[in-house]
């Protein structure tokens, strides 16, 4: 990745579609945060991007900050442009190997439950709904599934792809990407865009794939952790729960499944995944506060609701549709101090 053109970038005045990204606060702060994000990205110092990470990640440094703290491009700047261009191939090489297959025998349920998945994959932005970002989609999806027998594909996995494609589309599109044509972009770019995707829900996926192999243990140990340490942090919503007969799957499964993707706007999980990637363990392990945080949050909600079927209903659809960045951060800002409190107790969740 060529410094010069972060630099170029990040010169470049922020604008942001409401769906997708929360406008930046142009202030002092913002372009401070800026500046010593670019000045790390020219050095080879994880650590420090990750420190300065936490809190967000300034839109125009977003796709390179991403792609260095998933571990896809390696810190040393010498290296990453031969990195880049030895993965971008590499993916291709995949496509080539094994796309073709996904009409065999073998293979035929797993291309045909990804090809039912994809068009259900944030159905409200028209920027999935574009045949050419579905045909990305449905590629990522069946080499991922096809390189990870263990596992295969599994619902849910589908909408990881959307933060990382997002990300990666933002360097080229400014303006309106809700709306824009993909097809538009040239040929290099969409293939980039696709193959630096796949690579990053990859990495992803390596550090929490026991959720989505047989019978899906990693998610039935976090949802089971959520529930003893909301036992913990707030005994009353624990004891509503009992009450009225709720079980922490019947609502906790879709979280860990799909990472709080399906109960928050897409603007707020690409906020929440700065943190996650900056966060050491952040998807497999700081995942379980925020959703700890995430449902306190709804303490008076939820107390409020006397019978099942209600309870049920509110935490389906928790309004989170006008969130931003400011809820974002004090859900993280909770989860932190849960995570401070209680990650080291000698009966609390052990990883």
């Amino acid at each position: 990745m060529d410094p010069d053109y972060v630099v170029r970038v990040c010169l470049k005045e922020p604008t942001q579609p409401s769906l997708l990204f929360v406008c930046a606060d142009l202030c002092s702060g913002f372009y401070t945060a800026l500046t010593v994000l670019v000045s790390i990205l020219l050095c080879a110092v994880t650590e420090e991007l990750r420190k300065h990470s936490w809190s967000g990640i300034p839109r125009e440094v977003r796709p390179i900050t991403w792609r260095l703290l998933s571990g896809y491009l390696p810190a040393n700047k010498e290296r990453r442009e031969l990195v880049l261009k030895r993965k971008r191939e590499e993916y291709f090489r995949f496509i080539e190997q094994y796309y073709h297959s996904r009409t065999d025998e073998h293979y035929k349920d797993t291309y045909r439950q990804i090809h039912i998945d994809i068009p259900r994959t944030n159905p409200l932005i028209p920027l999935f709904q574009q045949p050419a970002v579905q045909e990305v989609f449905e590629r990522i999806l069946f080499i991922w599934a096809i390189r990870h027998p263990a596992s295969g594909y599994v619902q849910g996995i589908n909408d990881l792809v959307t933060p990382f494609f997002v990300v990666f589309l933002s360097e080229f599109v400014t303006e309106d990407m809700e709306n824009f044509d993909v097809a538009a972009l040239p040929l290099e770019t969409q293939r980039n865009i696709e193959a630096d995707s796949f690579w990053c829900m990859s990495k992803l996926l390596d550090g929490i794939q026991d959720n989505y192999t047989f019978a899906q243990p990693g998610i039935q140990n976090k949802v089971k952790a959520l529930e003893e340490l909301v036992s913990r942090i707030d005994e009353d919503i624990h004891n509503h729960f009992k009450r009225y007969e709720v079980e922490y799957l019947q609502f906790a499964f879709r979280w860990m499944n799909n990472l709080l993707m399906r109960e928050l706007p897409l603007r707020c999980t690409i906020r929440l995944w700065d943190t996650y990637q900056a966060e050491a363990e952040g998807f497999s392990h700081f995942h379980l506060y925020v959703c700890a945080a995430f449902l306190i949050k709804w303490r008076k909600e939820i107390l409020s609701m006397v019978d099942f079927q209600g309870l049920l209903m509110l935490l389906q659809n928790l309004p989170t549709i006008h969130w931003g960045n400011e809820e974002v951060g004090l859900l993280l800002a909770e989860a932190y101090r849960l995570k401070y409190m209680f990650a080291d107790a000698p009966s609390h969740y052990k990883r």
